[in-house]
């Protein structure tokens, strides 16, 4: 995959493609960080991005919208996903009252939406993926940056 170039989405179902194509790459090529900071506004695709992604790492799985439960677990091997919604997340308290460090260290991968809340808490090694709107005239056209970070970056 050709990381830090911009990638056109036109539907939700290409969304979801975009990250199952990103869970691929990561299945090949192990030296990438388990490590997902997911940015946007609300309603942008970010939960449908971890829907296609956890479709390939843990097909068996429904995703939901972690933002009440804080994270959700997807049973996989050899490696879980936890989906975390930082949205409510105002401090650092917050991270060690939901346990995130222990996640951090179980050696799942993380995919985590609203990642500024938590800016100064998140791996230096990680892939930051970006969803915007860039077109008012196709409500459904976004734009998805990936970047990663850390490590050979």
């Amino acid at each position: 995959m050709n990381w830090n170039v911009p990638v056109s989405s036109s539907s939700v179902e290409e969304t979801e493609r975009i990250g199952a194509n990103i869970a691929k790459e990561m299945q090949k090529d192990p030296s990438l960080p388990p490590f997902v900071a997911l940015y946007g506004d609300l309603g942008v695709g970010k939960t449908a991005f971890v829907r296609g992604f956890v479709s390939v790492i843990s097909p068996q799985s429904v995703v939901r919208s972690p933002t009440f439960a804080l994270v959700r677990e997807y049973p996989a091997l050899p490696r879980p996903v936890f989906h975390f919604d930082f949205y409510r997340i105002d401090s650092e308290e917050d991270l060690v009252s939901i346990g995130f460090d222990d996640y951090l260290a179980r050696g799942g991968i993380c995919l985590c939406e609203w990642s500024e809340k938590i800016a100064d808490f998140l791996p230096a090694e990680r892939l930051e993926i970006t969803i915007t709107k860039d077109d008012l005239s196709a409500p459904d056209h976004r734009v998805i940056t990936i970047l990663q970070r850390g490590k050979d970056t």
